[in-house]
C-alpha cells in the first residue's frame, strides 16, 4: 500500500508555474450528468447522435444508483442471478449503442452502493444488513461487471473497438499521526476496505486484499461466525475477474485523516472490521452544503499517484469530482472556482511530475440534480437548475465559463488574482 502512510499532510512547497504546462494532446475534458430510467431507445439515440453532432464523445455509464424495482423486490444487488441479469442488459446496451458509443462505464460507485445502500440503508434501496449485506452486493457487482467486460471483449470489442470499465470513488487517507505505527496501518485498512476493495480484484489478482480478507475473518471468528463473512471467489471466478478494466476510472472528492480504532462490539459491520476511525480536518475548507465535503486537491494527486504505484500505471479518466453550493446558489461562484482551479493545478502536477497516465476529467456536474438525501438543496451543478419552474431554466454559474476556458485553452491562464 504505497503512499497510504505517508508522513506528512499537506503538500511540499515547490517552483511550480501551471499555467506554464499544457494538459496533455487530446485529453479529454468534460462534465457528467444523468438521465433515469428513461423508457425507450430512441431517447438516448437521439441523446448520443446530439452528442457526436456538436462534438462531444459520450462516455456511457449502464448502472448509476437506478435498479429497477422489480429487480429489487428478487433481491436487487444481493441475489446471485442478478449477475447474469446485468450481462444481458450490458449486451444489449453494447449491440444497440456501441456503434457510437466506444466508451463504457458498468456500475458507478459500487462502493457506496453497498456500504450506503445494502449496509447503513441511508441510500436506496435502503436495506440496513450491517457486516453482510454491503459484502454480498458488492461481491455479486463485481462478478456482474466482470462478466459484462468478459461479453464485450468476446461479442463486440473486435467491430465496435470501444473500451469498458468500472467507476470507483475513494477518499484519500493519512495517518491522523504520521508516526504511529497503529495509524499507519489504519491507513492502509482504509484503503483496503474503499478503493482497493473493488480494485484489486479487478486490476491486479482477481481476489480481494489479503488485509481485508484477514480483518473481516478475524472479526467473524471473534462474532462467533463459523466462517468470514466476506464470501469467497472461486478459482474460476478469480480468473474470470482479473484484468476485466480497460482504464482506471476514479471518482474522487475529499481526503481523512485516519486513525486506529479497535472494535469491541459484538455486532457485526464493515465500518468494525476496518478498525479506522475517519476524521476531518477542520483546518480544510468545505465545500457550502455539504458537511463531508473537505476541499483537499493535494489529495487527489496523491491519490492518482497511489493507483499508478499500485496498479501497474493504468490509463486513468477522472469521471466525477466536483464542490458543492448550498441553496440557494450565487451564480457568480467565485470560490468553488477557486477550489477548481487549485484541483487543476494538482492533476497537472500528477501529469507532469508524477508521470501519472491521465487522460481525461470530467466535472460532477453538467447541471444542479437531485443529490441523494440532499434533495435539491446541494447543487453542484455548472449550471443552475430553477426547479421552481416547470421549464427548468438553465443558467450557467461562473465556474462553467472558467472552465469553458480552460476547455479551450487546454490548460491554466492566470488568475486575475495573478494579473
Amino acid at each position: 500500500m504505497a503512499s497510504a502512510a505517508a508522513a506528512s499532510f499537506a503538500p511540499a512547497p515547490c517552483d511550480w508555474h501551471p499555467e506554464d504546462i499544457s494538459f496533455p494532446s487530446g485529453f479529454a475534458w468534460g462534465a457528467a450528468t444523468a438521465a433515469y430510467q428513461v423508457e425507450g431507445v430512441d431517447y438516448y439515440d437521439k441523446i448520443i447522435d446530439d452528442l457526436l453532432a456538436n462534438g462531444i464523445v459520450p462516455m456511457v455509464t449502464l448502472y448509476h444508483f437506478d435498479l429497477p424495482q422489480h429487480l429489487e423486490d428478487q433481491g436487487g444487488w444481493s441475489s446471485d442471478a442478478i449477475t447474469e441479469v446485468f450481462d444481458n442488459y450490458a449486451q444489449f446496451c453494447f449491440r444497440t449503442f456501441g456503434d457510437q458509443v466506444k466508451l463504457w462505464i458498468t456500475i458507478n460507485e459500487p462502493y457506496v452502493v453497498a456500504k450506503d445502500g445494502y449496509e447503513k440503508g441511508i441510500v436506496a434501496p435502503g436495506i440496513m444488513d450491517p457486516g453482510i449485506g454491503a459484502y454480498r452486493t458488492a461481491h455479486n457487482m463485481i462478478k456482474a461487471h466482470a462478466k459484462a467486460w468478459h461479453s464485450y471483449d468476446l461479442l463486440f470489442r473486435k467491430k465496435q473497438q470501444g473500451l469498458v470499465s468500472i467507476s470507483l470513488n475513494s477518499d484519500w487517507a493519512e495517518p491522523l499521526d504520521s508516526t504511529c505505527l497503529a495509524d499507519q496501518e489504519a491507513t492502509k485498512r482504509y484503503m483496503a476496505f474503499c478503493l482497493d476493495w473493488f480494485a484489486e480484484p479487478i486490476f491486479t489478482s482477481g481476489d480481494y486484499p489479503a488485509i481485508m480478507k484477514s480483518q473481516i475473518s478475524v472479526m467473524s471468528t471473534k462474532q462467533g461466525y463459523l466462517s468470514s463473512r466476506l464470501p469467497e471467489f472461486t478459482e474460476e471466478e478469480k480468473k474470470m475477474i482479473k484484468g476485466t478494466a480497460d482504464f482506471f476510472a476514479l471518482n474522487y472528492y475529499t481526503t481523512r485523516k485516519v486513525k486506529h480504532q479497535e472494535n469491541t462490539c459484538s455486532e457485526p459491520s464493515v465500518s468494525g472490521d476496518k478498525e479506522a476511525e475517519q476524521i476531518l480536518d477542520h483546518s480544510w475548507p468545505l465545500a457550502a452544503g455539504s458537511s463531508w465535503l473537505a476541499v483537499v486537491p493535494w489529495g487527489l494527486r496523491r491519490l492518482l499517484k497511489y493507483i499508478k504505484d499500485t496498479y501497474n500505471n493504468p490509463i486513468i479518466y477522472i469521471t466525477e469530482n466536483g464542490f458543492s453550493q448550498s441553496d440557494p446558489a450565487p451564480l457568480d461562484d467565485t470560490q468553488r472556482w477557486k477550489y477548481f482551479r487549485l484541483t487543476l493545478q494538482e492533476i497537472l502536477k500528477a501529469i507532469s511530475l508524477d508521470d501519472v497516465h491521465l487522460k481525461g476529467y470530467f466535472v460532477w456536474s453538467l447541471l444542479d440534480n437531485f443529490e441523494w438525501t440532499c434533495g435539491y438543496s446541494c447543487r453542484f451543478g455548472l449550471f443552475h437548475v430553477d426547479f421552481e419552474n416547470p421549464a427548468l431554466p438553465r443558467v450557467p454559474y461562473g465556474s462553467a465559463i472558467e472552465y469553458a476556458k480552460v476547455i479551450a485553452n487546454n490548460g491554466l491562464m492566470k488568475s486575475t488574482e495573478e494579473l
